[in-house]
C-alpha cells in the first residue's frame, strides 16, 4: 500500500526557515519521481520541486529557486523540503506526490499525503 506522510510544517516569521520531511511506504521512493506541491486557500495548486527518480536531480518552481532544496534519503525512504527566506507568499498546505510511474519529473499525484500547513506571518 503506498502511502505518503508529511511533516515539519509550522509557523515562522519572514525570513524564517522550515524543513518538510515526506516519509514514503509501500514503495522505493528513489525509482520515482516525487513532487512537493502546495496550495493556499483560493490559489490553485502549485507545483514547488520534483526530484527525478533517475538521477536525483531536483527541479524548481522559479518562485523559490535559490531558496527551497529539495533532497533524498534512499536509506530513509524520505524526501525533504529545506525551506529558507521564507515570505509571506510561501503560506500554504504542502504535500509530497508521486503515481509511482514516472521516472522523470513532473511526474503525477495519484498518491499523496495528507499535507503539512505553512504560515509565513509577522
Amino acid at each position: 500500500q503506498v502511502q505518503l506522510v508529511e511533516s515539519g510544517g509550522g509557523s515562522v516569521q519572514p525570513g524564517g526557515s522550515l524543513r518538510l520531511s515526506c516519509v514514503a511506504s509501500g514503495f522505493t521512493l528513489r525509482y520515482y519521481a516525487i513532487g512537493w506541491f502546495r496550495q493556499a486557500p483560493g490559489k490553485e495548486r502549485e507545483g514547488v520541486s520534483c526530484i527525478s527518480g533517475s538521477d536525483g536531480r531536483a527541479y524548481y518552481v522559479e518562485s523559490v529557486k535559490g531558496r527551497f532544496t529539495m533532497s533524498r534519503d534512499n536509506a530513509k525512504n524520505t524526501v525533504y523540503l529545506q525551506m529558507n527566506s521564507l515570505n509571506p507568499e510561501d503560506t500554504a498546505v504542502y504535500y509530497c506526490a508521486t503515481d509511482v510511474l514516472n521516472v522523470e519529473c513532473p511526474g503525477g499525484d495519484d498518491y499523496r499525503g495528507q499535507g503539512t500547513q505553512v504560515t509565513v506571518s509577522s
